[in-house]
């Protein structure tokens, strides 16, 4: 540690140089030369993503629209609630809104906001913020050109129970369900 100019402290890390070695439209890699909290030297990257929202749009009879798509990162379909990224000069809400519009068609007249979450802490920033929509009005959806997106409608008790047996494995998604399920009372689920 003798003689290096610390950046900047990082909780118990220090940071004594950052070099970005990737970036696109959604995620950049920085790799940074840190001296770690038992004082040895090393290296950190972290990835960052673009923040992102999570829906999950339940009706008046309290069946919830999923979206079922392959996923490019880990090479298979997932179950999941509507969810992207929030564009620039977007707020949560409004790429919320649009989200939903876009994948599955559907407008909602009621937002609760569920917080946010990280879905990872150590290597990869990617906040996301949790919305459940209600009154819903259907119409056409508006997919991107690399989404291929079949809708699943499940009562929201299903869907609690395909969190729970691991059919639905995205980390918003798992946190949004069960966040609506307790915030409507539903009961948890016993092993």
């Amino acid at each position: 540690m003798g003689g290096q100019t610390v950046l900047r402290r990082h909780g118990p890390w220090q940071i004594l140089f950052s070099r970005e070695v990737y970036r696109d439209p959604w995620v950049e890699v920085q790799r940074d030369q840190v001296i770690r909290p038992d004082g040895a030297d090393g290296t950190h990257c972290v990835v960052r993503m673009k923040p992102g929202v999570s829906v999950l749009p339940l009706d008046d009879d309290g069946w919830v629209y999923l979206t079922e798509e392959f996923h490019y990162g880990i090479g298979r379909v997932t179950i999941e609630t509507v969810s992207g990224g929030i564009e620039p000069g977007e707020g949560p809400l409004g790429a919320a809104r649009r989200e939903l519009r876009e994948e599955l068609g559907i407008t909602a007249a009621r937002w609760t906001e569920l917080g946010q979450i990280d879905p990872f802490t150590t290597v990869v920033v990617s906040p996301t913020a949790l919305f459940l929509a209600q009154g819903l009005s259907f119409g056409p959806t508006a997919c991107e050109g690399n989404e291929r997106i079949n809708i699943d409608r499940v009562p929201l008790t299903e869907a609690m129970h395909w969190v729970m047996d691991s059919r639905i494995t995205h980390g918003p998604s798992c946190v949004l369900i069960l966040k609506a399920c307790s915030l409507l009372g539903l009961p948890p689920i016993t092993a």
